[in-house]
């Protein structure tokens, strides 16, 4: 399993950076470093501890990193009007100079990583709308769980068709993102996965049909922190016009599987959205869905895309009509969806 996430310094100005390190080192932590919101963006969804130097505030403003909770703005020198304004679009929990903050600094780098297995976080998204990202997402979730896994599946795409009616769960009792909407911080992960709809092994975080769709970033931050201390394996189906929500959960991703039609206007508009994702997360591996109807190979798509082929899928006529019946997708372990979830999810986790 992946080694504790370490809490992230992102600052340019060395003085303020040799500051912090020895704060940190007299709280017994050790820190991962980058200097701009660029080296920050892949680890900044997961780190359980971000804090952020004064000088790197409106660079990562621009950079639009999203807002997040446990977020700390620093400075060296007392804490301007301005910068308080500027540190609360990035929704952060604490903004002070290291003057009055030293002895609370301290304290923040010394609370421990949780040392328990952490649950790896696998995203799904689709090159073209329609592409097959929920059915993917869905069937590597029953995949992950019919194999013992304890299994997160997280809806990150507000405008999808519900993953809940993908499985039948519509009228499972639980929780959905609306009840999550206010999360900041940590959630207690037991009391969050016994409250979502859940049967076996698998538990789903979907959206409620009868509010305004959205997912605030720190509900989705606190999910997730939640999901990788509580559950083996995440499954997170996000949309293709990246909100900060679904950002954050590239960022937190181990990896991110693109699936994209076997067709040449498919593959070009999946060009523009694997140049997104990528900025957000470094693992980023292709699912090619057929048929092709004009001969097109999953090796010529991914040549065109730049990415390693994980794995292609054939027809499966039957499945269409067994989800219309409410059957989740995988769940018999048959045909070619099912050889291909297995795959994914024994690669992911046993490395």
């Amino acid at each position: 399993m992946p080694q504790p996430r370490l809490p992230l310094v992102v600052t340019a100005d060395t003085d303020l950076l040799d500051d912090l390190l020895r704060l940190a080192a007299a709280g017994g932590s050790e820190v991962e470093v980058a200097p701009d919101p660029a080296g920050a963006r892949p680890r900044y969804g997961a780190a359980p501890l971000v804090v952020i130097g004064v000088d790197q505030l409106e660079p990562c403003l621009r950079a639009r990193l999203p807002r997040r909770s446990q977020l700390i703005i620093v400075g060296r020198e007392p804490i301007s009007d301005e910068t308080w304004a500027l540190a609360q679009l990035l929704g952060t929990v604490h903004v002070l100079g290291l003057l009055e903050g030293e002895a609370w600094l301290v304290d923040r780098f010394s609370e421990p990583p949780d040392q328990g297995p952490r649950g790896r976080v696998l995203a799904v998204i689709g090159g073209r709308g329609g592409a097959g990202a929920s059915i993917l997402a869905g069937g590597l979730a029953m995949t992950a769980a019919k194999a013992g896994h304890r299994t997160l599946l997280v809806d990150g795409d507000p405008l999808g068709g519900g993953l809940d009616l993908l499985f039948g769960w519509e009228n499972v009792d639980g929780v959905r993102w609306p009840a999550l909407a206010d999360a900041e911080g940590r959630v207690d992960p037991p009391a969050l996965l016994e409250a979502l709809p859940h049967r076996g092994d698998l538990v789903l975080l979907s959206f409620d049909r009868e509010q305004l769709p959205a997912v605030p970033s720190e509900a989705m931050a606190a999910t997730l922190d939640a999901g990788r201390r509580g559950r083996d394996l995440i499954v997170a189906d996000l949309p293709r016009h990246l909100d900060d929500a679904a950002a954050l959960a590239l960022q937190a991703a181990d990896r991110t599987v693109l699936i994209v039609p076997a067709e040449l206007r498919a593959t070009a508009a999946a060009v523009r959205v694997a140049r997104a994702v990528r900025l957000h997360c470094e693992d980023v591996a292709l699912v090619v869905r057929g048929p092709a109807p004009g001969k097109l190979r999953p090796r010529d798509v991914a040549q065109a895309l730049g990415l390693p082929l994980a794995g292609s899928l054939r027809p499966e006529p039957g499945m269409c009509q067994a989800l219309e019946r409410g059957e989740p997708p995988a769940a018999d372990g048959k045909g070619p969806l099912a050889e291909l979830c297995r795959n994914l999810v024994n690669e992911l986790v046993a490395a």
